[in-house]
């Protein structure tokens, strides 16, 4: 069996780009293989700056013989629809046989497909790869009309075997394969030959390239990491930047540079992004003091003098960077130090958040006004909360930001910090905008907790607002990330609160401010409504504005805010299904605990939601369930047949078996366990007290008809029945779940 070596050799390929290609190559190339009969023993996928490459071991020789019979029309069918099944077959109406069938005699064609040698098929696929293949950009260069990413200046495909190897012919634009490619530019150029992979991997690194990018990632980092413990220093991890510089080189030659004595000062995290961003430099730190001392480069070539011209070049560079970082941060200090942000802050008027959103000073207030209100609830100092949330993003009107966005939140600490603001402040100028994603840090101190919610929440109000859902498929506000963050502060700090009362009064700000009569006052009046009432509808605001002689506007507001207040819950509670179905909490019982009342606390409804499922994970909880839905579907047929409703409890004086007296009494103390138990929140004990109803359920069902004769029985029963759903349906909705 042949192997198959395909090279597209090309100019320069982005870093970004070159991992994802040499993925698609080996995809599009391998499944069209297979589909057209093929089969291989394994592939790999190789990237360089300049070439995407591919190994197909084991390939088959020739395609198998194919031998297909296709029924069609009956033998006295219309002549057109005959000739349209001869077409659609590609046979002769003398290549037709007829066979005897229950409804008459019917035309079989026989096609026969002769298998084809590997080469074909492999010219055949890797044209159709190279015309089609999916470059996130790519351009149209020469007189041809193929477009790639770069020019492709040589195609390289080999069929390999023990007794040689042969060219897969093709032609594309003028570019005709062969078994030619070529070194390294500066170290080696010049074109040679290759007779398989073997000997062209070989080759290639005796002419100064390593073909694999997991080798010259792995090489970077030990030559790295052992010239900066030489020195007594460690480099600083950062693995997509590893990713991306081992794209970037061929044969990659670790150099360290000093950073000049006058930026040592900036900070560490300044240094590592200007480094990181502009010239694509290692951060080498000193692991006593944490400061970045020094960088590493990485060249793409070897030199005489060893990289000492490349070194001075990429340091002189790297001086005039951070002569820029330097200045900014002097300047911003000197503001920060004279001002105490609030100029800043300040100037956020002029700054847009969202068009029909206001300014981020407008966003910074009702930001500040929320995490005052939440302070109490997270533990927090109400003032020192406002105080935070006053100037968390006061960092975004600096110079340092402005030119390194990715820096904010961190920047808005150091201000802080030199602001000689209390140090919960600073703290939560950095962690405010945590978590950001599912593997991020959740932030635990009180202030920043406060914060962090308030931002979150307001982001998610403001967009409902004004109508700015996510979609399936479109999310351009980061609208889901602010949800699970809310869920993750929420669950991870064991918060207890009512999300939905918070949600209203951040809907009512920002429904004010977009309905011109509105006043503060009123805004501020309803708000404190709120907080004193908790969830709230649309009948006892409009009641309540009606009552109070409020105007027009606020009526009109009070109406919208209800519904979006349970649209945005539903949004909650469908990202928490997703995080807790992570964590393995089966749908249908987050389903279950959702129809509860306080559905809104959501550590609440996780707490519930986790003992309900270790009750259903035992014999006893899931034959319950099932004891359960016999006697709810009993009752429901007897109320809809009856055209009465069986909920007052059934009377033990007409119990005439033992085990329906049994049932009486395991119900009597079940509801006495229950009851407190569900008071204290301890949904654990409520579902055990609930799990042990299986056995009397069981030998109820087994010896009792319900539907007896006597019809004071069959109330009595029913009415047991009933006691039987409303002491379960106390803990969960066991209507929701399956099975």
């Amino acid at each position: 069996m042949p192997d198959l070596l395909i090279e597209l050799f090309s100019e320069e390929i982005p870093a970004r780009m070159q991992g994802k290609a040499a993925d698609d190559l080996k995809a599009r190339v391998t499944n069209g293989l297979v589909e057209a009969g093929l089969t291989y023993a394994g592939a790999a996928a190789y990237s360089t700056p300049r070439r995407l490459a591919l190994r197909v071991d084991g390939l088959t020789e020739r395609s198998p013989d194919v031998k297909e019979e296709r029924k069609g029309p009956r033998v006295d069918a219309p002549e057109k629809a005959i000739e349209g099944f001869l077409r659609g077959a590609g046979v002769a109406r003398d290549d037709l046989i007829e066979r005897d069938e229950k409804k008459g005699r019917v035309f079989y064609a026989v096609i026969e497909k002769p298998g084809r040698d590997a080469a074909a098929i492999v010219a055949e696929v890797l044209e159709d790869t190279i015309r089609n293949f999916p470059w996130p950009k790519s351009m149209r260069w020469g007189s041809g009309a193929l477009r790639w990413v770069r020019p492709l200046h040589r195609i390289t495909c080999l069929l390999s075997r023990e007794d040689g190897s042969e060219v897969v012919e093709l032609d594309i634009d003028g570019i005709a394969s062969g078994r030619t490619t070529e070194g390294h530019r500066f170290m080696a150029p010049g074109a040679f030959d290759v007779t398989g992979f073997d000997d062209y991997e070989a080759k290639l690194k005796r002419a100064h390239v390593v073909l694999d990018a997991a080798e010259r990632a792995e090489a970077i980092w030990q030559d790295a990491t052992n010239q900066a413990f030489a020195n007594g220093l460690e480099v600083v991890k950062d693995n997509g930047l590893l990713t991306e510089v081992s794209g970037l080189v061929e044969w990659p030659v670790v150099l360290m540079g000093e950073i000049g004595e006058d930026f040592l000062g900036l900070p560490p995290e300044v240094l590592q992004t200007s480094m990181k961003e502009h010239q694509k430099f290692f951060s080498v730190k000193n692991p006593k003091s944490g400061r970045i001392e020094r960088f590493i480069t990485v060249a793409n070539r070897e030199t005489a003098d060893h990289g000492a011209t490349i070194l001075a070049g990429n340091q002189k560079v790297l001086s005039a960077r951070l002569s820029d970082a330097k200045f900014f941060w002097e300047n911003d200090l000197r503001v920060a130090t004279t001002d105490g942000l609030t100029a800043w802050t300040d100037s956020l008027s002029n700054v847009t958040f969202h068009n029909k959103l206001g300014s981020q000073k407008a966003r910074i207030e009702r930001i500040t006004a929320l995490a005052r209100e939440l302070a109490p609830v997270v533990g927090a100092d109400a003032d020192l909360a406002a105080q935070a949330a006053t100037v968390a993003k006061a960092d975004l009107a600096s110079e340092m930001v402005y030119e390194f966005p990715e820096l904010q939140g961190l920047m808005g600490r150091y201000y802080s910090d030199a602001a000689g603001l209390p140090s919960e402040v600073g703290a939560a100028c950095q962690e405010h905008y945590s978590p950001l994603g599912p593997s991020d840090d959740v932030p635990s101190a009180p202030v920043s907790v406060a914060v962090a919610l308030a931002d979150k929440i307001d982001t998610l109000t403001g967009f409902w607002a004004i109508d700015e859902k996510p979609t399936g498929s479109k999310d351009p506000f980061a609208l889901r990330r602010a949800a699970l963050g809310v869920i993750r502060l929420v669950l991870e700090n064991e918060l207890s609160l009512s999300l939905d009362q918070f949600i209203d009064m951040q809907l009512v700000r920002h429904k004010g401010h977009l309905i011109d009569e509105v006043s503060e006052t009123d805004i501020d009046d309803l708000i404190r409504e709120i907080a004193e009432h908790g969830v709230f509808g649309a009948a006892y605001l409009a009641l309540k504005a009606k009552r109070d002689g409020a105007t027009d506007g606020l009526v009109a507001m009070n109406g919208a805010v209800p519904d979006k207040s349970v649209d945005l819950l539903s949004f909650f509670h469908d990202r928490l299904k997703v995080y807790l179905r992570d964590e393995g909490v089966r749908h249908d019982v987050i389903d279950a605990c959702l129809g509860m009342p306080g559905n809104d606390d959501l550590a609440l409804l996780v707490k519930r939601a986790k003992a309900l499922q270790a009750v259903l994970d035992t014999e006893d909880g899931e034959n319950l369930v099932q004891g359960f839905k016999r006697a709810n579907n009993i009752l429901t047929q007897a109320e809809e047949k009856d055209g009465v409703e069986y909920s007052f409890g059934g009377d033990p004086k007409f119990a005439e078996h033992p085990t329906e007296v049994a049932l009486f009494d395991a119900l009597a103390q079940a509801e006495s366990r229950i009851t407190p138990a569900m008071q204290a929140q301890d949904f654990s004990a409520a579902m055990s007290a609930m799990a042990d109803l299986r056995g009397p359920v069981d030998a109820f069902f087994e010896a009792v008809q319900v539907n007896a004769e006597s019809d004071v029985l069959r109330r009595n029963r029913l009415n047991l029945l009933s006691s039987i759903r409303s002491t379960c349906l106390q803990v969960a909705d066991l209507t929701k779940i399956e099975g």
